[in-house]
């Protein structure tokens, strides 16, 4: 160990200080990096099991639900059948552009083909998605008169919320329901 005196602030080199092996690319691979290795089929088929998919069409229908749900409720709680229609056309101002876009987006989805062009078809019917929802709440007052802009609004926001809320409460569902046949054989 050798200390050189510079100003008031010593600097000590120790030569027996290990330094992490580095490949002469970037800074936070090694030489001892991990190789890819796909998955077995049964590997495969375990991960399948352990996170199950969710159909598009089933989140579709728990969106539907909701909306219908929310559009009972506000009518129930306010008394007045235009608050209930106001938040079923929020709830559809959901639903309607989430199943087009659904719909579009099959296609480009489809195996073998182009990432770079399935994910311009995402972009694509996700921003015909909004427009259509912006285009549909622009038409709520042609369309319900004098809407109850609360309720729409609600049962819009509660019916988007589905899409996380929906999802997580779908794997849930799914997980225990192979949890209950797994432990009650």
């Amino acid at each position: 160990m050798t200390t050189a005196s510079v100003g008031m602030t010593d600097i000590t080199s120790n030569t027996a200080r290990s330094t992490p092996s580095q490949s002469p690319g970037w800074q936070d691979t090694s030489d001892a990096e991990e190789v890819f290795q796909p998955l077995t089929a049964e590997q495969a088929r375990q991960w399948r099991a352990r996170y199950p998919q969710v159909s598009v069409a089933r989140v579709l229908a728990v969106q539907a639900a909701t909306g219908a749900v929310v559009a009972l409720a506000a009518w129930a709680l306010s008394g007045r059948a235009l608050v209930g229609w106001s938040a079923a056309y929020g709830a559809l101002a959901g639903v309607l552009p989430a199943a087009l876009a659904a719909k579009g987006m099959a296609r480009w989805a489809a195996p073998g083909f182009p990432p770079g062009a399935a994910l311009a078809g995402f972009v694509l019917w996700e921003m015909v998605k909004v427009a259509l929802t912006v285009g549909m709440l622009m038409a709520a007052p042609k369309i319900l008169g004098a809407p109850s802009w609360p309720a729409l609004l609600t049962g819009l926001a509660l019916t988007i919320m589905v899409y996380g809320a929906g999802l997580w409460l779908l794997q849930l569902m799914k997980s225990g329901a192979k949890k209950v046949k797994t432990n009650g054989s």
